[in-house]
């Protein structure tokens, strides 16, 4: 039962936070979905298609510090209002390139306007819920990466069908803007403190040198970074890999083609409860089994023999590649410094992006030179376990923050009690 963080105004919040990352998702993830159209009238080969699916990332990554200082600086909402129209523009300007270097810069610029939300939205939910809640907090909203591909699917292959991949992409800027209006009448102008007491972790005002000191830093942005590389890839090169090896088009499947979207939604709401509840104190070790999960089940989706098991291993992948998120956000709030919370989120991104810029490119390079995917999922997962292994060398770490909170909370009780003696 969440004790505080949900009332009528956190609910309004998570909302606008789900809004806006369902349209950032749509948007991020319609290229996947055009990618063989797009290969085909564009000339380009699988090499090439691995550049433009890592140009985003890079212009992604560049701007998680620098999008996470302004949050800290002027609030997490102005960020919120202007970034939705940055990258809105972009994706329409997608649809108008004529050749793969214009390509490339527009979507290193349409990065850079999702990568300035970022780190605004983990600095919402660390002003507005207390540890326990964000596990399940950030899980729902965490929703919205799920959804909006399934979403996408459907409607991103109606247009197509009707207006090419160019009209895909410039109506698709749309839900950008309407989202943008939103959050400026919805988001609130000052985030209120949501620091019962001195128990929230993070809690520490340090500078850069003392945060970037801690071992735990590190091994949450390389944890972060290897699984990139296998979540990319999936959200990336799954489209591609099911028509080129598979033979199987996503608008052949129809619903089917939205499934391992709808696990992917369950799985971030129960691996959320977990966090926030059973797991709290385990938390990453929760992220750890779950990415071994998801490797068993990328293997299963690449050894599959017919399409059933395909969608199927997809399915369970998905599950657990998304299940990680809720806690994953909440770690990095923990470990997060007060004063540059959304800076420090900002970091941790940016390396987390170095895999999702590599992942495409080693894929498509390695799908080009060999003729087939075997090596690019054995890449993703590798990934996946080195992740794995980073969660389980940090829950010491973790676990000295959660008993320092709860002697802290203890301390507090006992004060309160005494003085309620006297």
């Amino acid at each position: 039962m969440w004790r505080s963080g949900l009332t009528r105004g956190g609910y309004k919040i998570v909302f606008i936070l789900w809004l806006l990352q369902f349209v950032n998702y749509i948007d991020r993830t319609s290229i996947a979905l055009a990618g063989p159209s797009m290969m085909k009238g564009l000339h380009l080969n699988s090499a090439s298609f691995g550049v433009v699916l890592a140009a985003f990332t890079l212009g992604y990554a560049f701007m998680q510090i620098p999008g996470g200082y302004l949050a800290d600086r002027f609030g997490a909402k102005m960020l919120l209002v202007a970034a939705p129209v940055v990258w809105s523009l972009f994706t329409g300007a997608t649809g108008l390139v004529a050749g793969l270097s214009s390509l490339i810069l527009v979507r290193i610029a349409f990065g850079l306007g999702e990568g300035a939300s970022n780190a605004a939205i983990y600095k919402v939910i660390g002003d507005n819920f207390p540890p326990q809640e964000r596990s399940l907090a950030n899980s729902i909203w965490n929703t919205a990466f799920a959804l909006s591909p399934a979403a996408v699917a459907p409607v991103g292959a109606w247009l197509i069908a009707r207006s090419g991949w160019q009209g895909m992409f410039l109506w698709f800027t749309l839900p950008g803007l309407a989202v943008a209006a939103i959050s400026s009448f919805g988001l609130p102008n000052r985030q209120p403190t949501h620091e019962p007491n001195a128990s929230v972790k993070g809690g520490h005002l340090i500078d850069w040198a003392a945060a970037l000191s801690q071992p735990s830093s590190w091994l949450i942005l390389f944890a972060y970074m290897t699984f990139n590389v296998a979540y990319w890839g999936f959200l990336g090169w799954m489209p591609s890999y099911l028509a080129i090896s598979r033979h199987i088009d996503l608008k052949d499947l129809g619903v089917a083609a939205s499934i391992p979207y709808l696990f992917a939604t369950v799985g971030l709401i129960f691996f959320g409860w977990l966090g926030s509840h059973v797991f709290f104190r385990h938390m990453a070790i929760q992220v750890a089994v779950t990415y071994l999960f998801a490797a068993v089940f990328l293997y299963f989706t690449y050894s599959a023999l017919t399409v059933k098991q395909c969608v199927e291993g997809l399915s369970g992948a998905a599950f657990f590649l998304y299940g990680g998120f809720g806690p994953f956000v909440t770690l990095v709030l923990d470990l997060a410094p007060l004063n540059m919370r959304a800076a420090f989120s900002g970091f941790i991104s940016t390396g987390g992006q170095a895999g999702g810029f590599l992942a495409p490119i080693v894929i498509g390079y390695i799908v080009k030179a060999t003729g087939s995917f075997t090596g690019g999922f054995l890449f993703m997962i590798a990934a996946l376990c080195i992740s794995a292994l980073c969660y389980l060398t940090l829950s010491p770490y973790i676990l000295k923050i959660r008993d320092a909170a709860q002697a802290t909370d203890e301390a507090i009780d006992r004060q309160a009690a005494a003085e309620a003696v006297r």
